[in-house]
């Protein structure tokens, strides 16, 4: 056999990484409002002594830090997708990408809390007229950010743009920003009213335990695809559903995994009576459930006890 006729069998490992994904501007656009507001807050947190607003500033600076690593994550994946070196193509750099931002997310909950600590036992003077501005303003930049990411997050018709690990991460982070700048415009007010000071640092020390928790969010499911968890149990029900579906065959085995947003390779082992051709069984396979990659091992049983014990 000529080589060139084995091109019927093979296929691109790329699966669509190497076309630019709709987070991937949006993105972009966000990182240069949160930069620049992120400078303001923490020079204006510093000059007015409001431990809230310099938390805040910090908690920008972590966000426009892993949204950062998140476009680098884009360009990446989409230049390197053709790239043969990367067996299932490179879906899963957005994946290392989020797990990276999530770890910096957690050293700068670290610092504020640390920060916040410190303020508690050593009070500062606050100016809180020009901190309150400051605060009020940065909740306006976070909101744009919100509404600039969101507007495509609410998009989750489209597959890929809702299983986009890295646009996912870019909302909710936008959103625990403004989270944070409600609660330092919080504190803020409630020091200066109520002469309640301590409100600052707390707030503070709240404004940390948020980000602490979008970064356990974010390394639980990306560390998921980076160690090849088995993908989600209602696709792996449907595959199994759908091959078992001609009555003959069950599945023995069945190995699903992440390659990329919305997009999975499978493993399966097929026992049959009448063992037919693997391409057979990836056609009981449902179109919808997003399956680039998958490998089908067929063995022939012909024990009906046997046949049985393929159920588990």
């Amino acid at each position: 056999m000529h080589k060139n006729d084995l091109r019927q069998w093979q296929h691109s490992h790329a699966f669509d990484q190497d076309r630019k994904r709709p987070g991937e501007r949006r993105t972009i656009i966000v990182i240069g409002i949160t930069g620049t507001m992120m400078v303001i807050e923490v020079a204006a947190g510093i000059a007015f002594g409001s431990m809230a607003l310099l938390a805040d500033g910090l908690h920008m600076a972590s966000h426009a830090a892993a949204l950062s690593i998140n476009v680098f994550a884009y360009v990446y994946a989409r230049r390197h997708a053709r790239d043969t070196r990367y067996s299932f193509g490179t879906g899963k750099v957005n994946a290392l990408g989020g797990f990276s931002g999530a770890v910096l997310l957690a050293i700068f909950a670290l610092i504020m809390t640390w920060e916040s600590i410190n303020r508690m036992v050593h009070p500062v003077t606050i100016q809180f007229n020009q901190a309150i501005v400051v605060a009020i303003v940065g909740l306006v930049v976070n909101g744009a950010s919100v509404f600039i990411l969101g507007h495509q997050h609410e998009h989750h018709d489209d597959a890929d743009t809702h299983h986009d690990h890295n646009l996912r991460a870019a909302y909710f982070h936008v959103m625990a920003d403004a989270l944070t700048s409600l609660l330092a415009i919080f504190a803020l007010l409630s020091a200066k009213y109520f002469g309640l000071t301590w409100m600052d640092p707390v707030m503070g020390v709240v404004g940390a335990v948020l980000v602490a928790r979008w970064s356990v969010g974010l390394l639980r499911s990306t560390a998921g695809i980076l160690l090849d968890k088995q993908g989600p149990a209602d696709i792996r029900a449907s595959i199994k559903d759908g091959i078992e579906s001609d009555n003959d065959s069950r599945v023995a085995d069945l190995h699903l995994w992440s390659v990329g947003p919305a997009i999975y390779a499978a493993i399966v082992s097929v026992v049959a009576n009448d063992p037919k051709p693997p391409a057979h069984y990836k056609a009981l396979i449902p179109d919808h459930l997003g399956m680039v990659h998958v490998t089908v091992e067929v063995h022939r049983c012909d024990d009906e006890e046997e046949r049985g014990r393929g159920k588990t």
